[in-house]
């Protein structure tokens, strides 16, 4: 396997999952710190008040990123710790917290590529409305601002939203996550709302003239049809329209997929002037999260649902199907390139197990193994494959599952907060060579 010199290899995280510190030093409430304490809504009551405690230990997490030898450290920031009411008055400890967690990542040798939004909106936002609020857009280019001025002269790398797909349907489509609306169809006017803040934020990054390079990470999936009936095959477009193409159009095609009738429909009245205009400014990059494939068939009425696995599944029910990176990232470049690509989260969830202080994941190891070399087929096909991020360095808060789903190649013992490389991460630092 061959991977150019300047490829940049690294791990990720996300402010909500792994920080806790939910109430320290002036941060404020999160959509997720309300959604995860309404009974019935993560599994097990947990939160993210503690996770994994990162806000304090961030030294010595540091320091393990150091260990494995990547590159790149990508991580978000949560809003309500800088803007806590979403608007309005900043807190400087919260700016402060991050420029102190980048310059340890810069003397320590390792790049921060810095997320903006991965779904800790500020609750006093939801509370006007949230992604449904057109006006959220502007709140968000405003935040954003405030972080560019503030650490712009040290992040050597931005990404605007982390997966806008998850936000809308997962929040406001099927209420699975926060803030736990559930309307079909409200997840097409926060999608819209949410490409919009996209691209408010990267024309003020554009005017401000930094140096970094700035784009937007949209979680994508392969779709295959379950068999080649003109019925499954067309199945299998409406849900590649529904995951894929609804914010990929927009972003580099300045159009919604003409196909997707329904949700048009519904749209058309709120797309002002120069929106779309907005939204496909010109990104550096797309970030792109793979962890799965999805098996689409037609029922007899045409409608489109998802088949079970043919191979083996992940402890997220996710098959574990690496060449559909491959054709998923084949595609993409064929289809809205050319524009450099990023692996910004890729990995696997398993049931771990301690065991004489080490973590045997196997399985792990051999899943990040397998779309490795799939890497390495992409970027022989002449696809502009810039980086992979393994998801995640810590195993942390997974959202509506609690602590019941560990994705790190980093053991935590959310009791003692104690850190234990698993034989992924061993294997990780070993494949770089460092």
């Amino acid at each position: 396997m061959k991977y150019p010199e300047d490829f940049v290899w690294g791990v990720a995280t996300a402010s909500y999952q792994i920080e806790g510190a939910a109430r320290e030093d002036g941060r404020g409430e999160s959509i997720w710190d309300r959604f995860s304490k309404t009974p019935g809504k993560v599994l097990g009551g947990n939160t993210g008040d503690v996770a994994c405690n990162h806000y304090h230990l961030y030294k010595d997490d540091v320091a393990l990123i150091k260990d494995l030898g990547v590159d790149s450290y990508r991580f978000s920031l949560a809003w309500p710790r800088i803007v806590p009411s979403g608007v309005g008055k900043v807190n400087q400890k919260g700016i402060d917290f991050y420029r102190r967690l980048v310059d340890e990542l810069l003397q320590c040798g390792i790049s921060p590529a810095v997320t903006l939004y991965h779904w800790d909106l500020p609750q006093g936002l939801e509370d006007k409305g949230g992604w449904l609020n057109r006006d959220t857009a502007k709140y968000f280019r405003d935040y954003a601002l405030v972080v560019f001025e503030e650490l712009g002269d040290v992040v050597t790398s931005w990404i605007t939203l982390n997966e806008p797909w998850c936000s809308a349907f997962l929040g406001y489509g099927v209420g699975e996550h926060a803030p736990g609306k559930a309307d079909y169809l409200s997840q097409v006017l926060a999608a819209h709302h949410l490409l919009l803040g996209h691209g408010l934020a990267l024309q003020g990054y554009r005017e401000m003239n930094l140096p970094a390079e700035i784009g937007i990470t949209l979680n994508l999936a392969a779709q295959y049809p379950l068999s080649q009936s003109p019925q499954d095959m067309r199945a299998a477009r409406q849900v590649d329209g529904l995951q894929n193409r609804w914010y990929l159009d927009p972003l580099f095609k300045g159009r919604y997929p003409e196909d997707m009738e329904e949700f048009l429909t519904y749209l058309g009245p709120h797309i002002q002037e120069g929106d779309l205009e907005l939204i496909s400014k010109p990104n550096d990059f797309l970030g792109i999260n793979f962890y799965s494939r999805t098996l689409v068939f037609a029922d007899e009425k045409g409608q489109p649902h998802t088949a079970k696995p043919q191979r083996e599944v992940t402890a997220m029910g996710w098959e574990v199907y690496p060449e559909a990176l491959y054709d998923l990232l084949v595609r993409v470049h064929e289809d809205y390139g050319p524009i450099p690509l990023y692996i910004t989260e890729n990995g696997a969830a398993y049931e771990d197990v301690v065991e004489q202080g080490r973590v045997k994941d196997v399985k792990r190891q051999a899943y990040l193994e397998q779309h490795v070399a799939q890497v390495a087929r992409v970027i022989e096909a002449g696809v502009p494959l810039k980086g992979y991020y393994v998801w995640s360095l810590l195993d942390n808060f997974e959202w509506a599952f609690g602590y019941d789903r560990r994705f790190g190649i980093v053991y935590v013992d959310f009791d003692t907060q104690e850190r234990i490389l698993k034989d992924s991460a061993l294997w990780y630092r070993s494949f770089l060579g460092r």
